[in-house]
């Protein structure tokens, strides 16, 4: 057991080297499943056939140097050498190879379940939803907002909160489901979406925005102006440059249901279908989002982001945000 062991982990390495060094793109969520399964077998197997094995060897032991000793004070000799409880010990102690499997199974089994049905950390790695996130805030995501859903195969199991205007979402990138995004749900189903001119609109109805002067952009290092607009019943921070206007290209969209979006040269504008939701980043100028490569499936939908734990640029970061 020990060189299969020693096989598994290997394959283990392998595995987490070709993904850092991106020779193929990993997927945490099944990886923490396999090692949840295999841990688990290990455990399973420590319980029924290892330890019962080991203890009654120690049993026998004991019992074989009680039956030496007898014999031997028969014959008038007290003072035996060897410590039987050191030996004993070395007995019920697990090797390595189940040290490693069976005793982190209950560690591996507590973050699977945490990380697959309640929350799920994510690091904030581009500026499209500034200023509501930094590049580099390490937010914390509610898995279980939206519903439960089994890992791996992302199946919904059971309902709970519908999507709402306004909420800041992480989801399966549409056209690479490996990768993750994270956006703001702008257009539900059945929602009319334009954004013309910089300016969004609903279902023909202006998206009120107030100005809030303006902040530093790292990426074009300079001024750009803020606004607080506000979608459904969330109030959040938005940049909008009119020095950075955006190109939606002039190649004909092959998303899914490309067909309801139209592209002029003001901007664009989508009818959102069933089952799906229009995305967008707080940083408008810098984003790329439903803009340009469509709509989001209910089913890629991971969870709703909420709280920024951790920032090690800037303390002042961590609390909620809207």
């Amino acid at each position: 057991m020990s060189s299969i062991t020693a096989a598994l982990y290997g394959l283990l390495v392998v595995y987490l080297g070709g993904w850092f060094f991106n020779y193929w793109s990993g997927n945490f969520s099944l990886l923490l499943f396999v090692l949840t399964v295999v841990t688990l077998v290990y455990w399973i197997a420590e319980r029924l056939r290892f330890k019962p094995a080991r203890e009654a060897a120690a049993v026998a032991l004991v019992a074989g140097d009680a039956k030496r000793r007898a014999e031997l004070a028969s014959r008038g000799i007290d003072k035996v050498d060897g410590d039987v409880e050191q030996a004993r010990h070395k007995l019920l102690m697990q090797p390595w190879w189940l040290d490693w499997t069976a005793g982190l199974f209950p560690v591996i089994l507590i973050v699977f379940l945490l990380r697959s049905f309640l929350f799920e950390p994510f690091k904030i790695p581009s500026g499209s939803m500034v200023p509501t996130l930094q590049v580099g805030d390490l937010i914390l995501v509610n898995k279980y907002h939206y519903g439960i859903r089994l890992p791996v195969i992302n199946t919904k199991i059971i309902d709970n909160q519908p999507v709402a205007r306004g909420d800041v979402v992480v989801f399966r990138y549409p056209v690479d489901p490996r990768q993750d995004y994270i956006k703001r749900v702008v257009g539900l189903p059945g929602d009319e979406v334009s954004y013309l001119n910089q300016k969004l609109s609903i279902n023909g109805q202006p998206v009120a925005e107030t100005p809030r002067g303006e902040q530093y952009d790292e990426d074009s290092m300079s001024y750009a102006p803020v606004f607080v607009e506000k979608l459904g019943q969330v109030e959040h921070l938005i940049r909008v440059d009119p020095r950075r206007t955006n190109f939606y290209g002039a190649d004909p969209k092959t998303f899914p249901f490309a067909q309801n979006c139209r592209y002029v040269t003001e901007g664009v504008t989508c009818k959102v279908p069933a089952g799906h939701y229009f995305m967008m980043g707080d940083n408008r100028d810098n984003s790329l989002d439903s803009r340009f490569w469509g709509f989001v499936p209910d089913e890629n939908l991971v969870g709703k982001a909420f709280f920024v734990w951790m920032n090690f640029g800037n303390l002042r970061r961590i609390g909620p945000f809207q």
